[in-house]
């Protein structure tokens, strides 16, 4: 293991924070289709300083029996799920394409579990968690219960919980026309977690995981 991974298994007690956004039909994770999924992976330098990594993303096909609520298509923009423009997967073959690349950052860095960033992650965890076990996945990367909340961050660091409004008070560039699909929010969201993470790393606090 390289010195620069053991730094970044330190980091965060052993968990390896991955950002993640989900589009839903709903806000039911038990009744409502996953419709998209993207993940963002984190870079750490050697000063301790993160940026965001390589993304990658995924259209699902809903499942069977899965509730489509028309008010959400309509929100994210996926009016017909079905339509084979899509490239849709089916939830295990999607799942499965999303979670190679955070297994192979668990082998390289030494990291236990990858921890979820973000923004309501509760959201984001909960249609994860939620599909992995329909699809009877043994091996889901992510801690079940424990992530990293860009709302809590943000509303600390800049006094704002809304992504839009947070990632401007940030200086991170927003385009709204883009928003609501699940990789550029994914990236927006990994680029406000490195920009609050990274003020704390400068700003000459206590920082017990370097010596831990």
């Amino acid at each position: 293991m390289s010195e620069l991974h053991l730094m970044l298994k330190q980091r965060f007690r052993g968990y390896l924070p991955v950002v993640v956004d989900v589009e839903t039909a709903g806000f039911n994770a038990q009744t409502d289709a996953l419709l998209e999924i993207a993940v963002v992976m984190l870079n750490m330098d050697g000063e301790g300083f993160f940026s965001p990594g390589d993304g990658v993303s995924q259209h699902i096909l809903p499942f069977e029996g899965a509730n489509l609520d028309q008010k959400a298509l309509e929100f994210n923009g996926i009016l017909d799920p079905f339509n084979p423009l899509r490239m849709a997967l089916p939830e295990k073959a999607a799942l499965t394409r999303i979670f190679d690349p955070i297994r192979t950052a668990l082998r390289e860095t030494g990291c236990k579990r990858a921890i979820l960033v973000g923004h309501n992650a509760f959201f984001d965890l909960g249609f994860l968690n939620a599909a992995a076990a329909r699809c009877k996945l043994k091996r889901n990367p992510f801690h079940a219960f424990s992530t990293l909340d860009t709302v809590s961050l943000s509303g600390l660091a800049l006094g704002h919980t809304v992504l839009a409004r947070s990632a401007a008070l940030a200086g991170i560039a927003w385009d709204a026309g883009q928003a609501h699909g699940a990789l550029y929010d994914a990236q927006k969201t990994a680029e406000l977690f490195c920009y609050v993470v990274n003020q704390w790393q400068a700003s000459g606090s206590p920082k017990p995981w370097v010596s831990a």
